[in-house]
C-alpha cells in the first residue's frame, strides 16, 4: 500500500476520513464536508451513539451533495489528550474499516486544531504509520481467494499543511514499519519454510542495507564450546546456526570500523530462534502445537530491529545475535537428565527438554559478551507459558539487573504502545535452579516459572553488564486484530527496541 502526503484540498471522489473531537465537535475539514452535504454528517452524529471518543468510527455512505463514495468520521477525543498512539489508531481504524470494502484509496484530512500539542505534520505522519501497520496481511499461501476477499486499499493519501514536513517525519517511521512487517512475516511462516539455515538466509538480505552478517555452523559452535545451544538442536535434521548481525552507525564497534568512547561500544540484542518446538523428548501435547512455528519470535524481532536501524541509518552501533535451532524428538535428541557444558564453562542438568529456549540463549548471551563487550544487552524470547498466566496477552515480562535500563524499556514501551511489566529477581528464585549433579538445572518447580527462567539467564550475564530479559510469549502472536495490529504475528518488540535505541543510545 502506498502512502502519500499532499496539501489540503477537499477530494471530489473516493473515500475520505476526517476527525471529530470529543462531544461530536467537527474539525475544520469535517465541517467543510458537513456544509457540502447539507448537514448530513451532523445528522448522522445526532442519530446515533457516536460522540467523537477516541477510537470511535462512524461511516456515512455516499452522502448527497458530494461525489465521495463514503465519509468516515473518526473520533479523536479531547484535544489535550491527543497523543501519537491515538493518531496511529486513527490511521489504523480507517484502514481496518475500508480494506475489505472494495475501496482502492482513501484520503485522510489532518487539520490544525487548537489545543493539540502534536504539530499537524507530525500528526499526519503518525496517522500514516498507523495506516501502514494496519494494512499488513499474511496471505501468500491463499491461492483460492476471491477478489472480494482480498484487501482492496492500494493508497492512503494524507492531506495536511506542509506535506513536505510530514513526509520527512514519516520517512524514519516507514523503515521501522518495514522492520515490523519483516518480523511479522518471519514468525508467520511455517516451519517447513523457516528453519535455522533459511532464517539465517533471510537475515543475510540485510547486507543490502549495510548490516554485516555472519553465520556460525555446528562445527564452529562446537569449537566455541556451545554445548547448551547444540544440545537443543541435536535431535533435528536441520543444522543449528548462530546468527550474528552488526550495524555500525556510530563509527564502528568491536570487530567493525574504528570508533572512540562509549558511543563506539555496541548495544546488543539477543534473540531465541527455536524455529519449531515440539518440546523434544519432553514432548508437548498435540493440541495447538502448530503455534510453535513462532517460537523463534525473539530472533524475528532482533532481525526486524536490525532492519529498522539500518533502514533509518540510526547513529548507533548495534549487534544482533540469534541462536537458531529446531527442537525435535529423535534417536539423537537430548534426553532429560543429560548434562551439557555451556560456552561459559558452566554445566547444566537438562531436567526438561521443553525448557530449551534458555539453553539456546545461555550460549548466545555469553558469545555476545565475549565477542562484543556491549554497553548493554537485551534478550527477547517466547520463553515461558507462565508469563501468560501472570500478564495475559497485554504485556511482555521484563526482568533486569539494572534499574535504569528497566526504566528506559518501560518508558519506550509506553511511548509506542508495546507495554512491558517488570517482575522480580532474587536469591530465593535462584536457589530453585540449583542442581545436585551440575552447576544448575534448566527448570525449577512450577512456582514462579518465568522468574526462575530469568534467573537461569542471569547466570550467563557477566558482572557489570546492564542486562534485561523480555519474555514475549504472550505478545508475539494475537488471535484478534487491533487497529494497528492484524491477527497473527504482531511484530511486538521492534518498535519498543527502536525507541529504546533512539531515546537512550543513539548519538550518545
Amino acid at each position: 500500500m502506498k502512502i502519500a502526503f499532499v496539501a489540503p484540498k477537499l477530494p471530489k471522489t473516493g473515500a475520505v476520513a476526517v476527525a471529530v473531537m470529543d462531544g461530536g465537535k467537527l474539525t475544520p475539514s469535517a465541517a467543510q464536508l458537513d456544509r457540502a452535504t447539507g448537514g448530513a454528517l451532523t445528522r448522522a452524529i445526532k442519530g446515533g451513539r457516536f460522540k467523537g471518543n477516541t477510537g470511535q468510527v462512524l461511516e456515512v455512505l455516499a452522502p448527497a451533495g458530494i461525489g465521495n463514495s463514503r465519509v468516515l468520521l473518526v473520533g479523536l477525543g479531547k484535544p489535550k489528550d491527543v497523543k501519537d498512539l491515538g493518531l496511529e489508531e486513527m490511521g489504523g481504524n480507517v484502514v481496518e474499516r475500508l480494506n475489505r470494502s472494495g475501496e482502492r484509496g482513501v484520503t485522510i484530512m489532518v487539520d490544525a486544531i487548537p489545543g493539540i500539542a502534536v504539530p499537524a505534520p507530525a500528526r499526519a505522519a503518525h496517522c500514516a504509520l498507523g495506516a501502514r501497520l494496519s494494512a499488513y496481511s499474511f496471505d501468500r499461501y491463499k491461492t483460492k481467494q476471491k477478489p472480494e476477499e482480498k484487501p482492496s486499499l492500494e493508497q492512503v493519501t494524507v492531506m495536511v499543511d506542509n506535506p513536505a514536513a510530514a513526509r520527512r517525519a514519516y520517512a524514519a517511521m516507514e523503515h521501522v514499519a518495514e522492520g515490523v512487517d519483516l518480523t511479522r512475516n518471519l514468525v508467520s511462516e511455517p516451519a517447513n519454510i523457516i528453519y535455522p539455515k533459511s532464517l539465517a538466509a533471510e537475515a543475510k538480505k540485510l547486507t543490502k542495507l549495510g548490516v554485516k552478517v555472519r553465520v556460525l555452523g555446528v562445527a564452529e559452535m562446537r569449537k566455541l564450546g556451545m554445548g547448551a545451544l547444540l544440545g537443543v538442536g541435536q535431535g533435528s535434521a536441520q543444522e543449528s546456526q548462530l546468527l550474528v548481525m552488526q550495524w555500525s552507525g556510530a563509527g564502528g564497534s568491536k570487530g567493525g570500523a574504528k570508533g572512540k568512547g562509549k558511543a563506539a561500544q555496541p548495544v546488543a540484542f539477543v534473540g531465541k530462534g527455536v524455529t519449531f518446538d515440539t518440546g523434544g523428548i519432553s514432548i508437548k501435547p498435540a493440541a495447538n502445537m502448530e503455534d510453535m512455528k513462532w517460537d523463534m519470535g525473539g530472533a524475528g524481532v532482533v532481525i526486524g530491529l536490525m532492519r529498522a536501524l539500518a533502514g533509518r541509518k540510526a547513529k548507533v552501533n548495534a549487534v544482533g545475535v540469534c541462536g537458531l535451532a529446531e527442537n525435535m524428538p529423535s534417536a539423537s535428541a537430548q534426553r532429560p537428565g543429560d548434562i551439557v557444558t555451556s560456552m561459559s564453562g558452566q554445566t547444566i542438568e537438562v531436567i526438561n527438554t521443553d525448557a530449551e529456549g534458555r539453553l539456546v540463549l545461555a550460549d548466545a548471551l555469553w558469545y555476545t559478551q565475549e565477542k562484543f563487550k556491549p554497553r548493554a544487552i537485551v534478550d527477547l524470547a517466547t520463553l515461558t507459558g507462565a508469563v501468560i498466566v501472570a500478564l495475559g496477552h497485554e504485556y511482555a515480562g521484563l526482568f533486569a539487573n539494572d534499574d535504569k535500563l528497566a526504566d528506559n524499556l518501560f518508558a519506550a514501551g509506553q511511548a509506542v504502545g508495546e507495554g512491558v511489566w517488570r517482575l522480580p529477581l532474587g536469591e530465593a528464585y535462584d536457589k530453585a535452579i540449583n542442581s545436585d549433579a551440575a552447576d544448575m538445572k534448566n527448570v525449577g518447580d512450577r512456582a514462579g516459572g518465568s522468574i526462575t527462567a530469568a534467573q537461569f539467564l542471569l547466570r550467563f550475564i557477566k558482572k557489570g553488564t546492564p542486562w534485561a530479559h523480555l519474555d514475549i510469549a504472550g505478545v508475539t502472536w494475537s488471535s484478534k486484530a487491533k487497529p494497528t495490529t492484524p491477527k497473527g504475528g504482531t511484530g511486538f518488540g521492534v518498535r519498543l527496541l527502536d525507541r529504546l535505541v533512539a531515546d537512550n543510545f543513539e548519538g550518545k
